[in-house]
């Protein structure tokens, strides 16, 4: 199952979003997340809104829980919420409302998940150097266009309408940000850069993934 959910948090304190971006970036979060050793979360921001994007419940409760410690030892105020991405209403809805399947399914289908994001973080001992980030014109665009590179036997880890994929070199990331401009719909952002997590390879991983200045 291809499953989006998504933290939208609301800060109270005006001026203060960007100074809580910058912390979730620069990995200054207390967490004990079990998802630091791969690349599961998604942050943007735009104006007083954040919103942090992960591929199930429990991966946005726990970003939920280290956010909420965060803002907490701030002393900041914000209201936060989890949505779930509904494919069929193609709108953000209660996380709690059951999608069309069975319950037996969705279990079936998050197990094989985590084992191959597990299979994933084993292979490769690490995260990219390089990678290049997408915001699609829409989720569906952004599923279709991951779904095409993973058969290629890439590995992009999207989220809702973002994407991003790791690449060796800074070459290799120039000629896919290329092929990906000449390929996606006129309207995708596409970035290619150094990773983050190359930048912090001396500190503790930090599972969030930042795309600064991006509409939730």
């Amino acid at each position: 199952m291809d499953d989006d959910f998504r933290l939208q948090i609301d800060l109270e304190d005006e001026g203060t979003a960007g100074k809580v971006a910058d912390l979730i970036r620069s990995g200054e979060l207390e967490h004990d997340l079990r998802v630091a050793a791969y690349n599961q979360l998604i942050v943007s921001h735009e104006g007083e809104e954040i919103f942090v994007y992960a591929a199930d419940r429990e991966h946005i409760e726990q970003a939920r829980t280290a956010v909420e410690e965060l803002l907490g030892s701030k002393g900041w105020q914000a209201k936060l919420e989890v949505r779930r991405w509904h494919p069929e209403a193609e709108e953000w809805e209660d996380p709690d409302k059951a999608l069309p399947s069975s319950a037996a399914e969705q279990e079936a289908e998050h197990e094989q998940r985590i084992e191959q994001e597990d299979a994933e973080v084993a292979a490769h001992h690490g995260r990219a150097e390089f990678e290049v980030r997408v915001e699609f014109p829409s989720h569906h665009e952004a599923h279709e266009f991951a779904e095409k590179l993973a058969a290629e036997g890439l590995e992009p880890v999207r989220r809702w309408r973002y994407m991003v994929v790791g690449a060796a070199d800074e070459d290799a990331a120039n000629e896919l940000a290329e092929r990906i401009r000449a390929e996606a719909p006129a309207e995708a952002k596409v970035t290619a850069e150094g990773s983050l997590a190359a930048a912090w390879a001396e500190r503790p991983v930090n599972p969030f993934f930042f795309l600064g200045g991006l509409a939730g």
